[in-house]
């Protein structure tokens, strides 16, 4: 008997019970919908996460100090940019601070910086400019808001060249930021900046504590941080007191993380599919027993024992494969729903598709394997007597 009949046969044993297959390929459906849903999740999460770090800036090195007095001045982290490998220096005074226009009032953060936080940060203007130089050495009172800001205080209007008040100290608004969306530790677009001598009046503080720095190229990063690490350790002499991190380790650290989530979710999803498996055995071990006199009828004609092994094992993997396909399409669809509806990103790539559906065949293999061998084994005179 070849390979199609038998798979013709197969199918006729499906149809002949088709509420007893759908039940059996449920779990399965469930198993596949469940690894699709939970794995696209938790990669849509590494991507959107990883998205927002590599958005911060390319080749970006940050410096920040913490629980010590110990501050860097501007013009020492200035002097830095003489350093091999560094391409730009954006140092950071940073608070909270109340906005105020007309009758509104808003909180959210504030950013004190220079010109070349631009380039470092990858944080561009879509109307007015930048902060400019001459803004630092006269401490211009001008603002650049995000745009969450911008929509709080204005609405839709254009905030360029408006007033508004920072603590009470008059500012004038002379750039709106690029929306860039929520990133891992916060919004983005929530907050203003200003030159960097302004804040520290502003914010009534003198120093910086947080600095970036953007490496001429990628080569260039772990060379930076070894020399601003070794810098940083002879001025507190404490390694406690500041920290020095680079993209590289920030991606690594949430790859790792990521990776182990979207393990644990596929492993939680696929014993689903395990159970789907224990499923389609029971229900191939009542066939093998309700159909023991065909078994024998076809044994006492000419049938083969590997003939009788292929039907029911062929009848187990088209039951898990058509399960499989169903799964695939639900899992599509539930996916696209949340996404949807929870406002996440959903990364549903071939690979995950494919491994599902390939773990759902395995598993009609492995657990239609022993009701197909018992099938096999009958013997034809027992099976003939069988009632």
């Amino acid at each position: 008997m070849n390979l199609i009949q038998v798979i013709k046969l197969a199918v006729a044993g499906i149809r002949a019970n088709k509420m007893r297959s759908i039940l059996t390929m449920l779990g399965v459906i469930i198993g596949v919908a469940a690894v699709i849903v939970l794995v696209s999740l938790a990669q849509g999460a590494t991507k959107s996460v990883t998205g927002s770090i590599q958005g911060l800036g390319s080749n970006l090195v940050t410096i920040s100090m913490r629980n010590t007095p110990i501050t860097l001045t501007y013009n020492e982290v200035m002097e830095w940019k003489n350093r091999p490998g560094i391409r730009g220096i954006a140092p950071v005074i940073s608070g909270n601070v109340t906005v105020k226009y007309g009758n509104k009032k808003y909180d959210t953060g504030l950013e004190g910086t220079n010109s070349e936080y631009e380039q470092v940060r990858n944080t561009h203007v879509q109307e007015g400019r930048f902060i400019m130089p001459i803004d630092l050495s006269f401490r211009q009172k001008v603002v650049l808001l995000g745009t969450e800001v911008s929509r709080q205080l204005f609405a839709q209007g254009s905030p360029i060249g408006e007033t508004i008040k920072i603590n009470g100290i008059n500012f004038k608004v002379v750039g709106l930021l690029v929306e860039k969306g929520a990133a891992a530790f916060g919004s983005n677009d929530d907050k203003v900046v200003i030159p960097l001598t302004t804040a520290e009046r502003v914010m009534n503080s003198k120093g910086v504590r947080s600095v970036y720095i953007q490496a001429a190229t990628p080569g260039d990063v772990d060379t930076v941080v070894a020399q601003l690490d070794n810098y940083l350790y002879r001025k507190t002499k404490n390694t406690d007191v500041y920290r020095v991190s680079n993209q590289v380790e920030m991606l690594s650290t949430v790859n790792q993380v990521t990776g182990m989530l979207t393990l644990m979710l596929g492993g939680i999803a696929g014993i689903s599919l395990f159970v789907g498996g224990i499923g389609i055995m029971n229900i191939m071990l009542v066939t093998v027993t309700e159909r023991t006199r065909e078994i024998g009828i076809r044994k006492a004609i000419g049938a083969k024992r590997r003939d009788i092994l292929r039907q029911f094992l062929i009848e187990a993997v088209v039951v898990s494969g058509i399960g499989g396909i169903i799964g695939i399409l639900v899992g599509a669809l539930v996916s696209r729903i949340i996404g949807s509806l929870m406002a996440v990103e959903i990364s549903m790539s071939l690979k995950v598709v494919g491994m599902a559906f390939g773990f759902a065949v395995l598993v009609g293999i492995v657990f239609g394997m022993y009701p197909a061998n018992k099938a096999a084994k009958l013997n034809p005179i027992e099976a003939l007597r069988f009632e």
